[in-house]
């Protein structure tokens, strides 16, 4: 049996941050391992080549506003590579048109009336202006979902060509999936305080404008970050996933897939919820269960080089509303939203899977996807050139749907934890980059308090 050290479960971004962390605090003599069956590492971040250049098939930028990547790529000394998007605004696909993306809303709540005026028929925009001389009955501390409010307040319209295009984008699920809390925390902050509408309270929770770039990614790819972790982590790498963990001693005792025994003095979990549950079964039961009631979404996203001078709109993509018949939940218009070079091809990716489609989306072969591709290219925008280059990456299980309560959820679940057991991931504090690295940083944190480390022999 290989002995003592830490363990830590799972080689995306979560897992490689809490291992760097690890390695960071204890130095070159501590025994990390990194458990993880993929041939690469990196899980929702994964950077292939269409047409000779770097392209993010999953996760493919960061919310600038927040510090954790910023901080992270410095100290890594990557901070040169981030790039600004160019600025130009996506649009959303409803109705069987084009419509430009709302300004003045909150994950697609309008501020105003007028902010979503065409993109919903006059009987919504009049109920918009009218909202706030209705009472608005608001229990503080209260998490419906976001169509609950949101389709109560301003009707059906708002809910499936507003907010469920920008959440289907965000975590692959709709209004009808996701918490309020979780979807616009500021939000729920303001009507807890008593904002007197919800037209009130959106645009209290409105981040000021700054001008600044609100998204930024990596030149060359999610890979320079991945490989750059791993080459600072050095952890040792076990290529198996991992079937049980067990108490045993004063430490845990992990059992791969491939029946390979390991010890650890202290474990980090950075697996989707459903491994979670399956992992946490004999060492913390309660936290298993929540674990497990937290649904997943799956998704595929098929990049496309089209040749050079394909007529592609000056916008950084479009977003479909929900009911539309198209199989595709949003179209990147890379070359538009990034600014890559003008003579080379036309990069674009075309993403698939919202909660609840029954497995399609990963069920799907190759040619099938890149057909899907090509059908909805040529629905939405006209296009119908052929591809000089294609690459189809899948998603298994890899969007939490952050339902109401999942906060108190969350709370529950890591108080449920022994001390030298942590988790980590996106399924916990937030779904996107810069959540995952705060999350697998707080359990690094935590198991190094906890934890006396075993040198390497």
């Amino acid at each position: 049996m290989n002995v003592g050290g830490y363990a830590v479960v799972g080689g995306g971004i979560s897992g490689l941050t809490a291992a760097y962390r690890l390695r960071a605090a204890l130095g070159a003599d501590a025994r990390i391992v990194l458990f993880d069956p993929a041939e690469q590492l990196g899980g929702v971040l994964r950077t292939v080549e269409v047409a000779g250049r770097a392209m993010d098939v999953g996760a493919e930028a960061f919310v600038r506003r927040r510090p954790e990547v910023p901080a992270l790529l410095a100290e890594l000394g990557l901070g040169d590579r981030v790039r600004d998007t160019t600025g130009v605004r996506p649009l959303v696909y409803s109705g069987a048109g084009l419509h430009p993306m709302p300004t003045g809303t909150l994950n697609g709540i309008p501020s105003s009336a007028q902010a979503l005026s065409g993109l919903v028929d006059t009987a919504t925009v009049a109920r918009i202006d009218a909202e706030p001389d209705r009472a608005l009955h608001w229990r503080r501390g209260a998490d419906p979902t976001v169509a609950e409010l949101v389709g109560e307040r301003f009707g059906e319209q708002v809910v499936t060509r507003s907010v469920d295009p920008l959440l289907a984008g965000v975590y692959a699920g709709s209004a009808n999936t996701i918490g309020l809390r979780a979807a616009a925390p500021g939000l729920a902050a303001a009507l807890d305080r008593g904002a007197p509408s919800l037209l009130a309270a959106v645009r209290s929770a409105l981040p000021a404008p700054t001008g600044a770039p609100i998204f930024g990614a990596l030149t060359g790819g999610y890979r320079v970050l991945v490989d750059e972790l791993t080459r600072r982590a050095r952890p040792e790498r076990v290529r198996t996933a991992v079937s049980r963990l067990r108490r045993s001693g004063p430490g845990w005792e992990l059992t791969g897939a491939d029946g390979t025994a390991h010890r650890a003095d202290a474990v980090i979990l950075a697996v989707p919820p459903h491994r979670q549950a399956e992992l946490l079964g004999e060492a913390a039961p309660r936290a298993a269960a929540l674990a497990a009631r937290i649904p997943a979404a799956s998704s595929a996203v098929v990049a496309l080089a089209l040749p050079a001078g394909t007529p592609i709109p000056e916008h950084s993509g479009v977003l479909v509303a929900s009911g539309e018949r198209l199989h595709a939940k949003a179209i990147t218009l890379s070359s538009r939203k990034w600014g890559v070079d003008a003579a080379g091809p036309e990069l674009l990716r075309v993403s698939f899977g919202r909660f609840g489609d029954g497995g399609r989306t990963v069920e799907a072969g190759d040619d099938e996807l890149l057909a899907w591709a090509r059908e909805d290219l040529a629905t939405v925008l006209g296009v119908e050139a052929d591809p000089a280059d294609s690459a189809v990456a899948r998603f298994v299980d890899a969007m939490p749907q952050y339902g109401p309560g999942h906060g108190e959820l969350v709370a529950d679940l890591r108080a449920d934890l022994p001390a030298t057991l942590a988790v980590a991931g996106s399924f916990l504090d937030g779904i996107g980059v810069p959540a995952c690295i705060a999350a697998a940083t707080a359990a690094a944190t935590r198991v190094l308090g906890a934890a006396a480390p075993t040198v390497a022999r």
